[in-house]
């Protein structure tokens, strides 16, 4: 299913109902064209895509095992995370394949308005933190503690950082920590978005090529990290609860156990292709041989995930009992 893009919501619509991706939409301007079968058949299964490129690779594994072995017609739709989940509760979306914690999520939609629920872990464990360039690591390892950023600041200021040194983070929409962190730890840093996954990629690139002062926001897995060996800022210690204020937060990110969220309506329609979503599991190296099929070697969605189902028959059909 290659990716589509035409402006305008009943563009988007029209799109999403003929098996393509819907870059950046709203869930209010997709029609719910799900049909979830009681006996068994697949129907339409309505796949969120958020804006990262680990989530694609799953996505497009998951799709094309559910198109081509479960007979879905599987609707993929690219949405922001939240935006994603607001979907549950009218059918639009049927699944979100990685969830990076989101515990206010979780209270509103599954607690709260019981839209939502678990369906088990990915077998992804994300990391999320601050990075530097290897050579960056190299040449200054004392770098590496929180405490030595302030005596660096000054050289990773840029013209958009205001005078403080600059933390580059990615896409806008990413729920991350780090401005919080940033002034809790008293840093001399200001937080600049990069803008997209992508453009956070080819400054890291650059700047080991270049050997040019950079530190960002950055997480595993991801394929980039078999280019370039980012190298982890050690923050203070997380432990549990020390993030349940947003605004206080003065700690490291935890580790997650990245995990599916579905819609309730789906897990009771008894389509399989619950069932794949809910069996779906594998490493962070499935995902990053993925993920660089799509980014580094220019496949399209469907075609890596060909390449690595026909490499992975035995996990698959393991998804499908």
């Amino acid at each position: 299913m290659a990716r589509h893009w035409r402006t305008g919501a009943a563009g988007l619509t029209l799109l999403c109902l003929t098996l393509t991706s819907c870059a950046g939409a709203k869930v209010s301007d997709m029609n719910s064209s799900g049909s979830k079968r009681s006996d068994g058949t697949c129907g339409t299964f309505n796949l969120a895509v958020n804006p990262w490129i680990g989530y694609e690779a799953d996505a497009a594994v998951v799709a094309y095992v559910a198109q081509h072995d479960l007979g879905c017609t599987v609707t993929k739709k690219d949405l922001k995370e939240e935006i994603a989940w607001q979907g549950f509760g009218t059918g639009e979306v049927d699944a979100v394949l990685e969830n990076w914690g989101h515990d206010d999520l979780k209270k509103k939609y599954m607690a709260g308005q019981k839209t939502a629920v678990e369906a088990g872990s990915t077998g992804n464990r994300g990391v999320i933190g601050w990075y530097v360039p290897p050579w960056l690591a190299r040449a200054h390892p004392d770098i590496l503690d929180w405490k030595n950023l302030d005596k660096y600041a000054d050289r990773f200021k840029t013209s958009e950082s205001g005078g403080k040194g600059q933390l580059l983070d990615g896409d806008p929409s990413y729920v991350t920590n780090d401005a919080a962190l940033v002034k809790n730890l008293k840093l001399n840093f200001k937080v600049v978005y990069a803008g997209s996954e992508t453009a956070l990629i080819q400054a890291f690139r650059t700047a080991e090529k270049n050997k040019q002062w950079m530190i960002g926001y950055f997480y595993e897995p991801q394929w980039f990290m078999s280019e370039v060996q980012l190298v982890k800022v050690n923050l203070p210690t997380y432990t549990t609860g020390c993030d349940a204020d947003a605004a206080k937060v003065a700690c490291d990110y935890p580790v997650y156990d990245l995990d599916k969220i579905v819609s309730k309506q789906f897990a009771a329609s008894g389509s399989p292709a619950y069932r794949l979503v809910k069996n779906f599991h594998w490493t962070n190296d499935d995902q990053n041989a993925v993920a660089r099929y799509i980014a580094q070697d220019k496949m399209s969605d469907d075609a890596a995930a060909r390449k690595w189902v026909d490499a992975n028959r035995d996990k698959v059909d393991a998804w499908l009992k």
